[in-house]
């Protein structure tokens, strides 16, 4: 084997664009414990006034998640917003179509976006564009963001709400093009309906954004068209378009699989493209823009979800337990996020308790940090700024499904107001340690604060309620001398570098 090296040259002046916040987002839906026994526990030892686990808030802020997608998902195609709403004692149990449970509906609208408030966060609404439509989702907007002196406007003031909520980002249905789905719309039904929500949604509250649904993985039949259709109807209406994605390992091989962001980056240049074709078709001056609003790692709880009775209330459904190499692929798909910056302006790590979730709770007892809450908490942290695109030389390797896979990911971020400067780094290479030079000459004045990373010999070690297997550690190895800083990343892990001005 040659000998191992890459080489970065990281220059302030080489700008993608300011990364928007809201790409660290994230989702909680009604399915399985990520509500009833996630968010909301009343009678738990750590429960707030109004049921809310107060160690699970404290986790969310930890990873200052700016916005959460809410009620699904599919959830929300066959979900009445009516009946969670007003006093709880009088609100119906529904049979939940989407993943066939129970609902109870003692969390709704109001009561969540209460929660979001405590955590910090905005709320991203979804609208049921299945069993629905343009009055359902026009009572709604009333509803939460109307002031007073209408009806809809005035029955949340009668639910103790005087002043409105204010959301500003709603999702026009969830995954539409998918026949799983309750009301599933070929690509005009679905581009007609929500050219019309749109237009009705934007007449009571012009100051919204809205996403158009896209398609729910590359590997649909109707990928790309669904967008090219649903936008060629809906365009000047809607302001973003939405990509889902989730990856997993099922077949054991690692190089394989932490190789799949290619295929993330691929999905979003393959969107860009039909967006923008889509543009010049309608000569317009508008730019659609990028709402990857579900992505991860799943499929470790596939099997167990088979076994769940039906029409339970809450049961343990998609609780994938995380190991070390689902959070190196998670790292690498955050770096995808930020080589985006100027199309990706939102996503939502789907989900964030319990559910394929980077927080996990015991029922009764403890809230714990899932390997994949490091790479996620560090991007959301110190990924706020400017995405610079570093000039990387690496080696790179085949894998069964993937040609020319750089062995070294990479993304950077200038914040030029803290005058710090933050670098992400995944080394992929199973074996050895990649040593690296990076020319920082642009920074002059900047010192080394800390070289964090994430490494483990055993690529399953999994995180536990009693033991954190995986949690990061400091490299102090690192040096940085006369503009060019040397390091040694770890076998396959997940590194954040970060300078400050002195």
């Amino acid at each position: 084997m040659s000998k191992l090296k890459t080489t970065m040259i990281l220059d302030k002046n080489y700008q993608i664009a300011q990364v928007d916040e809201r790409i660290y987002g994230s989702f909680i839906e009604h399915l399985g414990r990520a509500v009833y026994g996630g968010i909301y526990e009343p009678g738990h030892p750590e429960a707030d006034e109004q049921g809310f686990r107060k160690d699970v808030i404290e986790l969310v802020k930890e990873l200052n998640v700016p916005i959460v997608r809410y009620p699904g998902g599919n959830m929300v195609s066959a979900y009445n917003w009516e009946d969670g709403v007003g006093p709880v004692e009088d609100r119906p149990r529904r049979l939940e179509l989407a993943w066939r449970t129970i609902e109870t509906n003692e969390i709704g609208t109001n009561e969540f976006a209460d929660w979001a408030k405590k955590v910090g966060a905005e709320v991203m609404m979804a609208v049921n564009l299945g069993t629905r439509g343009i009055d359902a989702a026009r009572n709604l907007i009333e509803y939460t963001n109307h002031p007073g002196g209408t009806y809809w406007s005035d029955l949340r003031r009668s639910h103790g709400y005087e002043e409105p909520h204010n959301i500003k980002t709603w999702c026009l249905g969830n995954e539409m093009d998918g026949p799983w789905q309750v009301g599933h719309k070929t690509a005009y039904e679905y581009g007609r309906i929500a050219q019309e929500t749109a237009k009705a949604m934007k007449l009571v509250d012009p100051t919204i954004e809205l996403v158009a649904c896209g398609s729910s993985n590359t590997n649909m039949p109707t990928f790309p068209e669904y967008e090219a259709t649903t936008l060629d109807l809906a365009y000047e209406h809607v302001d973003f378009i939405s990509l889902h994605q989730y990856y997993g390992n099922r077949s054991n091989d690692p190089a394989n699989y932490l190789a799949k962001n290619l295929d993330m980056d691929h999905f979003i240049k393959t969107v860009i493209a039909t967006c923008d074709y889509i543009k010049a078709k309608h000569r317009s001056k508008k730019t659609i823009q990028l709402s990857f609003d579900e992505w991860n790692v799943w499929y470790h709880s596939n099997d167990a979800d088979q076994k769940i009775e039906p029409w339970s209330i809450a049961p343990p459904q998609l609780e994938d337990h995380y190991n070390f190499e689902d959070a190196l692929l998670v790292g690498s798909m955050l770096i995808t996020f930020l080589q985006h910056a100027d199309r990706v302006k939102m996503a939502a790590m789907a989900q964030l308790v319990n559910v394929i979730a980077p927080i996990m709770t015991e029922n009764e007892g403890r809230a714990w940090k899932q390997t994949i809450f490091y790479p996620y908490m560090h991007a959301s942290i110190f990924g706020r700024g400017i995405s610079l695109k570093p000039i990387l030389t690496t080696p790179k390797y085949d894998s069964k499904d993937f040609t020319d896979v750089p062995y070294v990911d990479s993304a950077a971020v200038y914040n030029e107001e803290k005058e710090e400067v933050t670098i992400f780094l995944v080394n992929k290479h199973l074996e050895s340690n990649m040593p690296i030079d990076i020319d920082l000459r642009s920074f002059e004045g900047y010192k080394l604060i800390e070289h964090i990373e994430l490494v483990n010999d055993d690529l399953k070690a999994v995180n536990t309620a009693s033991h954190q297997a995986v949690q990061p550690q400091q490299n102090k190895n690192s040096k940085l001398d006369g503009g060019i800083l040397t390091a040694q990343l770890a076998k396959t892990s997940w590194n954040v570098i970060r300078l400050k001005k002195d």
